[in-house]
């Protein structure tokens, strides 16, 4: 802080990162657990993509929908646990610690992999749901670009650790 006490731009910058990142990081846990507990095997979306109907589904495939259960039980479970990490980040973030460039890029991955590939299968699938699913991949990129913007403060000396300079 400035000796007015206002915050450096940078710090704004990753404070405003932290909240995205952590309403990032919150999406991932809800979104895990939805995918656990109540995300139905099929949705109608699928059937419009395989171009089939439930019922011929049971007949060709009639453990279909207890396999699906146990693979969305565990992409789920996957989503929570980077909801969890994330919200590691968003803490660090809040208390204004500044990231080096390895973990933004590594941050930016990781959304790339995930909220991003998920919405990108979402508009494949012609999903009800994939206008809405460019929300989290923007929060994301906006929150890595505000964590970055954050960062250029930051220095680490060998001998005494992390410094906003």
């Amino acid at each position: 802080m400035s000796p007015h006490g206002r915050q450096s731009p940078r710090t704004r910058f990753r404070r405003a990162a932290a909240g995205l990142i952590g309403a990032c990081a919150a999406y991932q846990l809800v979104l895990g657990a939805y995918f656990v507990v109540f995300r139905r095997p099929i949705l109608p979306e699928d059937l419009r993509f395989l171009g089939a109907t439930a019922e011929r589904l049971v007949v060709v495939l009639p453990r279909l929908e207890p396999w699906l259960d146990l693979v969305f039980a565990v992409l789920g479970g996957q989503m929570a646990a980077l909801g969890v990490l994330l919200a590691g980040f968003a803490a660090r973030l809040a208390r204004s610690r500044a990231m080096d460039e390895h973990e933004l890029v590594l941050l930016g991955l990781a959304g790339l992999l995930s909220v991003a590939s998920m919405s990108a299968a979402n508009f494949a699938l012609e999903s009800n749901f994939r206008w809405l699913l460019i929300v989290p991949v923007l929060a994301w990129s906006i929150g890595v670009a505000l964590a970055a913007l954050g960062s250029g403060a930051a220095r680490v000396d060998a001998g005494k650790g992390l410094h906003d300079g």
